[in-house]
């Protein structure tokens, strides 16, 4: 019953297929709103590239939590309290902040719930917003690299480190100045290295920090180095960069690509994985990038699509064994006429139909 539509293709009349959150977790716009101009004019101040709507004729089309909302919530909550809290402080010159102890009951509900998916895969999380995006940014690369954690087998032990790794992977962030963060145009060289010190200040926060392994420490560290040498802030190489930061590293591109940003808009999935698997050996682990392939729902449910054969159609479930050959809804004929009686397709099993393009895209 959703479907995934360009803010600047809304209409009104349009109804809120899924939940739109603010920063805190706090729900902004709830499923069945009607969408009057004055909310598609606030959407479109928010800066989401897409949202969910509901439409009946893809009805019966359910797109999958990654995370319950409480669990979000407090998620959300916990990472902006102390993110606030260390900006207003100086945690490079020393002392324990209890980061541990505020972030590891929050992990273990995070990591309760996308372990307890079966077949779980990367979806789209929140529609980030430019304002207040290193929150939600934190909690989805989270969650992505936990998905990527568990394909791998890693024990639950490994999964709280990585988890922890990643939700605080930007921590350096909060002592970067805010008018760096989010200056809409190219930085200059200083600003740049401004930005580029968030991951060893980042590590310093974390490496010393009570109840936080060390090695969630080098994923702050570690998540902008790249395989051949050409990351920072030491330029390391291939096995010397840790699994764990590689999966952030992967996780970090893949969001940071698909949420909006001040300088430019979001990516849909498919665009950001192209821009990933440009980078295959380079900049990324070959088999680490195609066990991100396999696990990543690059055509999520919802998504408009047009096929080879003309026809066009809204995706409306994802095989986890080929996620990159969905079930399709077939809602218009190749002239683009509605069709009185919409079906499906199934290109795991019709290998010579294929998705020659997205609508809005």
């Amino acid at each position: 019953m959703l479907r995934l539509v360009p803010v600047p293709m809304l209409q009104q009349g349009m109804k809120i297929g899924k939940k739109i959150y603010s920063d805190e977790g706090v729900v902004l716009l709830a499923e069945g709103v009607e969408l009057t101009s004055l909310l598609i004019s606030r959407l479109q101040k928010l800066d989401i590239g897409y949202i969910y709507v509901e439409d009946h004729l893809t009805e019966g089309i359910d797109i999958p939590e990654m995370l319950r909302e409480e669990t979000r919530r407090q998620a959300l909550q916990n990472i902006r309290v102390n993110f606030q809290r260390l900006s207003e402080a100086s945690p490079i010159t020393g002392g324990y902040h209890h980061l541990g102890k505020q972030f590891s009951k929050v992990m273990e509900s995070i990591l309760a719930d996308v372990s307890s998916q079966e077949d779980c895969m990367i979806m789209l999380m929140d529609m980030n917003t430019a304002d207040h995006y290193l929150y939600k940014h934190s909690l989805n690369v989270c969650v992505y690299s936990l998905v990527l954690g568990i394909a791998s087998g890693y024990t639950q032990d490994q999964l709280m480190v990585l988890g922890l790794g990643s939700l605080l992977h930007d921590i350096g962030k909060t002592q970067i100045p805010q008018k760096v963060l989010f200056k809409p145009q190219k930085l200059d060289d200083e600003e740049f290295r401004l930005m580029q010190a968030h991951a060893q200040i980042g590590f310093k926060i974390l490496k010393d920090e009570p109840n936080i392994p060390l090695l969630a420490a080098h994923c702050a560290f570690q998540h902008h180095e790249r395989i051949n040498g050409s990351g920072y802030p030491r330029g390391i190489k291939g096995d010397d960069i840790h699994e764990y930061a590689q999966w952030v590293a992967l996780a970090d591109s893949y969001d940071a690509m698909t949420s909006h940003r001040v300088y430019r808009p979001a990516m849909l999935p498919h665009q950001a994985a192209e821009v990933l698997y440009g980078g295959a050996g380079t900049l990324y682990d070959q088999k680490k990038l195609e066990l991100f392939r396999d696990k990543v729902a690059i055509y999520p449910p919802g998504l408009s699509v047009k096929l080879s054969t003309g026809e066009t159609g809204v995706v409306s479930k994802i095989h986890a064994h080929m996620p990159h050959r969905p079930v399709i809804r077939i809602l218009q004929d190749p002239e683009g006429a509605p069709l009185q009686a919409p079906y499906e397709v199934d290109l795991s099993q019709s290998l010579s139909v294929i998705i020659d393009g997205v609508l809005g895209d």
